[in-house]
């Protein structure tokens, strides 16, 4: 066994990055389930409501582009370990500023700098994690990771929707008058703040330092992605998370204007989101088992790209109106978005230590931008066809067509030995 190897799954590097993930995941959500209540206090509602969520939710995402280039690349230039700290302490720093914004350009600004910092969150925890753990157990370690992680979307919802006794509580303690939209904010960079603390007591990956020793290997290149064969192997990492973030950043975010033509009344976003997220840990949690218990990653991503096409398919030609089975349809689809813990493994492990910051940081984030081109396509396609769901339909079509094309030709990579460099 390497040295820094271990194989038990609840060690303190997993529950600090599973914690990191959830703080993560927190935050990442919190602007979907807000956004009404805080754009109507900046008075942004009305006709300008929905072209100001979706500028804002871009600028947060495209912050994430650039984040997971910026943590990736000196995630392997100067170590894992370091971009955790600086990335956890900016998007601590914007979302309190966040509470703090009073009109549109500003609050762009701050989920610009919110998603930059976020970018780097996932992907070096899952990098550590990856690089420190057994090759037949890291499976387990990146589930507990994602599964634990994603239920802060959960509480996110459940802060954003019912957090009134919180806020009356710290406007008493304190003697502010703040909205809740603001205290939600708050309490994200408060828990970010916190868990910095916690990951003092993290450890570097022994690859990495290994890697360091070595001064003729470059580390932390962008250009090692465009030689040949690993270009269109990174883009494939890429593309088997796009649907992912088609049903999040689209089907549930955007799912208020899609049930004009479903003739869904009374959705609510933050709770069709929480369920979503409860699906999606369900999803994740179950994915990672099979992965083990098949010892496949592709197989398992094949068969929830199935099942995802099926929900897709029922939710644009419900055969109920009803505002439960909307709600349950969104849980089916975060389950059906749960290998969303495979899809960042698989993308971990296709490239060399060198190089494996960089793809593990920019994979999930470029995932997640790709929620802007996909919203684009939409709008772009709504006066086209004059719908709402038949343009999220052939967007998805779109998105689930490319994915299958990916994981079916990739690498299988579980229980790869990952302790080599790219040259």
């Amino acid at each position: 066994m390497k040295l820094g190897m271990i194989k038990n799954p609840f060690n303190f590097l997993v529950i600090v990055a599973s914690l990191g993930y959830f703080v993560d995941i927190y935050d990442l959500i919190l602007f979907n389930v807000i956004k009404k209540e805080s754009l109507e206090m900046l008075g942004l509602g009305g006709v300008n409501y929905e072209s100001s969520e979706i500028f804002l939710f871009n600028c947060q995402m495209i912050g994430m582009l650039f984040g997971g280039i910026l943590w990736g690349v000196l995630g392997d230039k100067i170590g894992r370990l370091k971009v955790l700290f600086g990335s956890i302490l900016l998007y601590s720093a914007a979302n309190i500023a966040n509470a703090f914004t009073t009109e549109l350009y500003s609050y762009a600004s701050v989920r610009f700098l919110a998603g930059l910092g976020l970018a780097g969150e996932l992907g070096a925890g899952i990098t550590l994690v990856v690089e420190t753990m057994h090759k037949k157990f890291r499976g387990y370690g990146t589930m507990i990771i994602v599964t634990f992680g994603v239920l802060g979307a959960v509480f996110a919802g459940m802060v954003g929707k019912e957090g009134a006794f919180l806020t009356g509580w710290i406007n008493k303690l304190f003697g502010e008058s703040l909205a809740g939209w603001q205290i939600a904010y708050i309490v994200g960079g408060l828990m970010g703040l916190v868990l910095l603390f916690l990951r003092i007591g993290t450890i570097e990956s022994g690859m990495f330092k290994d890697i360091v020793k070595e001064k003729n290997v470059t580390r932390g290149n962008f250009r090692i992605l465009f030689k040949p064969g690993n270009l269109l192997k990174y883009l494939k990492c890429i593309s088997i998370g796009v649907p992912i973030w088609y049903v999040v950043g689209l089907l549930v975010a955007l799912s208020v204007a899609i049930s004009k033509d479903t003739g869904v009344k009374g959705i609510d976003t933050g709770t069709a989101i929480m369920y979503a997220y409860i699906g999606l840990s369900a999803g994740d949690l179950i994915s990672g088992l099979l992965s083990q218990y098949f010892r496949s990653r592709k197989k398992v991503v094949v068969g929830y790209l199935i099942f995802l096409s099926v929900l897709m398919l029922l939710y644009s030609f419900p055969f109920s109106s009803s505002l439960t089975w909307f709600y349950i349809l969104c849980f089916l689809m975060g389950c059906g978005t749960g290998y969303w813990v495979l899809f960042v493994t698989i993308a971990s492990e296709q490239f060399g230590t060198n190089i494996r910051s960089t793809v593990t940081n920019t994979v999930p984030n470029f995932a997640r931008g790709s929620v802007v081109p996909i919203t684009l396509l939409y709008k772009s396609l709504k006066p086209l066809l004059d719908s709402y769901i038949y343009s999220a339909l052939i967007v998805g079509i779109i998105c689930l067509a490319i994915a299958f094309y990916s994981i079916l030709t990739i690498e299988e990579t579980f229980g790869k030995e990952l302790n080599y460099v790219e040259k």
